[in-house]
């Protein structure tokens, strides 16, 4: 179930980022209307909501299974704590990479 969710998650919000940064790719002359600007603000909001949820699912995950490998065998605790944090700094610099793209889209607005 959870497996199901997360690459739900996942797969809307590729699609939701190729949208929008397909929307964004096209530079116009003109003012933009509010409606723009509101679906600018709207997308930033709801995707770093995502990556955010996301983010935690996986640290929360990634955390719990290291927890678990280190209970079933203590003696492997220092093998498994330098890859449990490589992991957890690439899961969460996606969550930045995703909040530096919010701020890149609110600056449009």
């Amino acid at each position: 179930m959870v497996k199901k969710v997360g690459l739900g998650v996942m797969v809307f919000s590729m699609l939701f980022f190729v949208v929008v940064s397909t929307a964004l790719a096209e530079e116009t002359k003109t003012e933009e209307s509010g409606l723009v600007k509101f679906g600018l603000a709207i997308g930033s909001g709801i995707g770093l909501a995502i990556a955010a949820f996301a983010g935690a699912l996986g640290q929360g995950r990634t955390a719990s299974a290291a927890l678990e490998g280190i209970a079933r065998n203590p003696g492997a605790a220092d093998r498994m704590f330098v890859p449990m944090i490589i992991g957890l700094a690439l899961i969460e610099s996606l969550v930045l990479y995703t909040f530096i793209i919010a701020i890149f889209l609110q600056q449009k607005i």
